[in-house]
């Protein structure tokens, strides 16, 4: 490959890796997920548009299944135990413009089926950004003669989702914190990392934030990492989870006891659901 050809692919790696980041932080949602339970049958979701100019956002149901490390796997058809929500959702508008600094409520009701068998069921309502269809980003501009835009077309398909999950009858759940594990520092874990594992016992997700904190031999306490809104989705058991630790200074810990937590979010009353600690001679 000659000289000007990695050039060339450089500055679309870089581009497109620029357009992602800013896309992504023009969009906001509020809330983060929606959860329907006993009566309830309406709910909303507000798309924020933090960008200096317009957007455009389509909307749809997606199905999804959750890897044991919390990534995400497209699905059509549901495996054992796994339940999807679309077909009782509905949702308005499906596409959205939304000016700088502007809102749209994007509104959510379910029509639960009279035979519809107790669990938990989950579909995710997919939030895509519509790429522009005009201006010198189009081939047939660029490849004017007397064209002098960077032969380098991007439309970043950015978008968010978020989880719609609806639960029927009496449904449950248990957690625990395991396999704790101090991971050795590296490239973007200076601090080192804790591994643990959330395990999930029950018919229902379970949702909140993991915190770790360090207490010496000589009784200070320190928190060193924190994650919110850690969930693990129904049929799964288990999850992975890797926090990376943020050490003062950067110092190595010394003896002393890691202690993880895992609670339900502040605002549904932020319940220890597990814990577990890690003694460090």
């Amino acid at each position: 490959m000659n000289a000007p050809s990695l050039v060339f692919r450089g500055l679309a790696a870089l581009l497109l890796l620029m357009a992602a980041g800013a896309a992504q932080a023009d969009l906001m949602l509020f809330p983060t997920r929606i959860v329907f339970e006993g009566r309830q049958r309406a709910g909303q979701v507000e798309l924020m548009n933090s960008g200096a100019k317009p957007e455009t956002y389509r909307l749809h149901l997606v199905n999804r299944r959750m890897g044991p490390n919390g990534e995400f796997i497209s699905i059509e058809t549901p495996g054992p135990g796994e339940q999807f929500a679309d077909a009782m959702v509905v949702f308005s508008p499906h596409q959205v413009t939304i000016p700088p600094g502007g809102s749209q409520v994007v509104r959510i009701l379910l029509k639960k089926p009279t035979e519809l068998a107790d669990g938990e069921y989950r579909s995710h309502l997919q939030i895509d950004r519509v790429p522009e269809a005009s201006g010198a980003s189009s081939v047939e501009q660029m490849a004017k003669p007397d064209s002098q835009e960077v032969g380098v077309v991007i439309q970043a398909l950015i978008g968010a989702s978020i989880p719609v999950i609806v639960r029927q009858g009496q449904t449950h759940a248990q957690a625990k914190l395991s396999k704790l594990a101090l991971m050795p520092s590296g490239p973007g874990q200076p601090g080192g990392a804790l591994s643990l594992s959330i395990e999930r016992d029950g018919t229902r997700s379970v949702y909140g934030d993991l915190t770790v904190s360090f207490t010496t031999a000589a009784g200070v306490t320190l928190q060193l990492a924190r994650a919110n809104g850690v969930a693990v989705y129904v049929p799964n058991p288990s999850r992975s989870v890797l926090l990376p630790l943020t050490l003062p200074g950067g110092q190595p810990l010394p003896a002393g006891t890691l202690h993880a937590t895992f609670r339900d979010r502040p605002e549904a009353g932020a319940k220890l659901l597990a814990d577990a600690s890690l003694v460090l001679p």
